[in-house]
């Protein structure tokens, strides 16, 4: 039984019989996993605080082939997010970006770019909603590239013109972009300049500088982010919300 160890992202964990739970790791080497965390549950553990959501972790673990769940032999702690994690809406952003993860990634398929804009952006200093809402379009969009689903917005999708910056656009049903020559009698959802500077600048900043333009248009970072959780719902096949804080459902 081959014994593997990679840095790590706590996701999630559930409860398992009376002392035990089971956790969710994003791993940097073999993606996500789910393991079994034997005595988690007891008060003098020797997990002790580590399996708290978004904990950064060297996890060790055994894993048999024929099962999913792997054996956790050994957590060394990293970073602790227990102080951010205290917020709500902190919490809430990022039980939203591990539901993402879960759903997007395959288990035990590594991406280790996914796992570098994860940490990106826990690590990005947070203040308020506003920097909350720019991190949730920031992954999303980020999340959407990097897995080969995100649309073209440089060119008409009709007349294959290049759209300039303050070329009037709007979003056709299949997430692409008509200029406004090419605009059907239909309404149609307009992207606006904003919208578009926006989507470039996620691909091109990293997170703390994003998050210096974005607040400053937090209506457009929202409507954008609606945009890419509908790409995201149609790939995943399911609608993907925002859902209640980890603590409160584990």
């Amino acid at each position: 039984m081959p014994q593997f160890r990679s840095e790590s992202l706590v996701l999630r964990s559930y409860n398992l019989a009376e002392a035990d739970r089971i956790v969710v790791f994003f791993t940097r080497d073999h993606g996500v996993v789910r393991g079994v965390a034997k005595g988690a549950k007891r008060l003098k553990s020797r997990f002790g605080s580590m399996l708290e959501p978004f904990s950064n972790v060297d996890l060790t673990f055994f894993q048999k082939d024929d099962r999913e769940l792997v054996s956790i032999q050994g957590i060394d702690l990293n970073r602790s997010f227990f102080e951010s994690a205290s917020n709500p809406e902190f919490l809430q952003t990022f039980a939203y970006v591990a539901e993402l993860l879960i759903a997007f990634l395959p288990p035990h398929d590594p991406s280790e770019k996914v796992f570098r804009m994860t940490k990106a952006c826990l690590e990005t200093p947070i203040e308020g909603e506003a920097c909350l809402a720019a991190v949730r379009l920031y992954f999303e969009l980020w999340l959407l590239r990097l897995g080969g689903y995100l649309p073209d917005w440089a060119v008409c999708s009709e007349c294959s013109e290049t759209l300039g910056p303050n070329t009037a656009s709007s979003l056709t049903p299949g997430f692409h972009l008509v200029c406004d020559r090419c605009i059907p009698r239909v309404r149609l959802t307009a992207i606006t300049p904003t919208h578009r500077d926006l989507f470039y600048n996620v691909q091109q900043l990293a997170p703390p500088a994003f998050l210096a333009h974005a607040t400053l248009v937090p209506s457009p970072v929202m409507e954008l982010s609606a945009i890419m959780r509908r790409i995201i719902s149609q790939v995943v096949g399911r609608d993907l919300l925002i859902q209640e804080p980890l603590a409160a459902a584990s």
